[in-house]
């Protein structure tokens, strides 16, 4: 029986994930981070005046990147698409300035509210660009 120690990476050992994969699951897992630290500190404050903003970060940062990430591991013509590529700045661009000008909003400043919505339109586009993606890059399957 082989251990692993602590330290040791661990490597598939049927499946070699594509770097384009990786790259979103390390995102996904500091969306992570942040979304739990985010919960953490609400409800140490009882103040859940950013809640909107803990779930978009944990919606579409943790969770869609994730799945982005298994999703263009699994299938590596997909993730090296183009359509992978605008995938990638389109949420990788839009969510941190979401989720900024949410916060923003949340607590009262509307000035931000023009930012806020083209941001959500930029996601909007990012999730479309990975919907047709999929369907084109695993047509017949």
């Amino acid at each position: 029986m082989q251990t692993t120690s602590a330290a040791s990476p661990v490597t598939p050992s049927t499946t070699s994930f594509s770097p384009v994969g990786v790259i979103w699951l390390k995102l996904a897992v500091i969306y992570l981070i942040i979304g739990v630290g985010m919960g953490i500190m609400m409800g140490a404050s009882e103040d859940f005046t950013m809640r909107p903003v803990h779930a978009h970060v944990n919606l579409l940062g943790w969770a869609t990147m994730a799945l982005a990430g298994l999703i263009y591991s699994v299938f590596p013509s997909a993730g090296s698409s183009k359509l992978a590529r605008v995938h990638f700045w389109l949420a990788n661009v839009s969510l941190p300035v979401m989720a900024v000008s949410l916060g923003f909003v949340v607590s009262g400043s509307r000035s931000v509210v023009p930012v806020l919505a083209i941001s959500e339109i930029l996601a909007a586009a990012g999730i479309i660009a990975f919907a047709a993606n999929i369907f084109l890059n695993l047509k017949g399957r």
